[in-house]
């Protein structure tokens, strides 16, 4: 699937029907009007708060009228992309709110569920041989190592979830940390806390973090966008 970002870059549309289209009209050939030249502000969020997801598969072109950063799979890339993102704008952040949006695994919540979380932890952070707990990160004190939202007032949802997040896919105990498992979580919560930008995390439960995950994931991957637009979208469009 190419991407939103090289779609923009080549700077006309191809008439191919790519489902990432950035103009408007969608699919017409030689177009050159950006969508977001067209659709003026915000169709739907404003432009004050980003979701950053870590796969477009995971949004299904749904997320085309919102500030969305796709960062690519794993705690490094994550890292990487939000603080490159965060970068650009020197010291001052524009966003009153930074939104993740994914999928991920669960032994305690059912599949088909969305989940807020509210506290994170790096779970295949493991030096516990050095009498270190679980999940923190030796000698260093800030932020703690389980990383809890900060300032945030918007969570239509309320389960407050812990989140542990780590470099592997969960399909058994062994890697198992925290009531849902995901791989991006903890590092983009680590990046707010430092900037000090208000963060929450709202993961679609896909699998049960066992022998079936991947199938699972495969299967309900593309399912909780909708979900999500429904139960977390649509409130923080309201009015005030």
């Amino acid at each position: 699937m190419l991407s939103r970002e090289f779609l923009t870059e080549r700077g006309y549309c191809c008439g191919h029907g790519c489902l990432m289209c950035p103009y408007e009209p969608k699919h017409e050939k030689g177009n050159t009007n950006l969508m977001s030249e067209t659709y003026g502000e915000s169709k739907g969020l404003d432009k004050k708060t980003l979701i950053v997801c870590a796969l477009e598969v995971e949004t299904q072109g749904q997320l085309d009228d919102y500030d969305v950063l796709y960062t690519g799979v794993g705690k490094v890339n994550a890292t990487f992309s939000l603080t490159q993102k965060f970068g650009k704008f020197g010291s001052y952040i524009p966003y009153d709110n930074i939104i993740n949006y994914g999928t991920a695994g669960s032994r305690k919540y059912k599949k088909g569920e969305l989940v807020d979380c509210t506290k994170f932890i790096q779970r295949d952070m493991d030096v516990t041989g050095l009498g270190f707990m679980r999940g923190e990160t030796p000698f260093e004190q800030d932020p703690p190592f389980i990383i809890q939202q900060q300032n945030v007032e918007f969570n239509p949802i309320g389960i407050d979830a812990t989140c542990g997040s780590g470099d592997n896919f969960v399909e058994d105990k062994t890697n198992y940390y925290g009531e849902v498992v995901d791989m991006e979580a903890y590092a983009l919560a680590k990046v707010c806390y430092l900037y000090d930008v208000p963060f929450i995390s709202f993961k679609y439960i896909t699998d049960g973090a066992d022998g079936e995950a991947n199938n699972d994931w495969e299967e309900n991957v593309s399912k909780g966008i909708k979900v999500f637009k429904e139960k977390v979208l649509s409130k923080l469009d309201e009015p005030s």
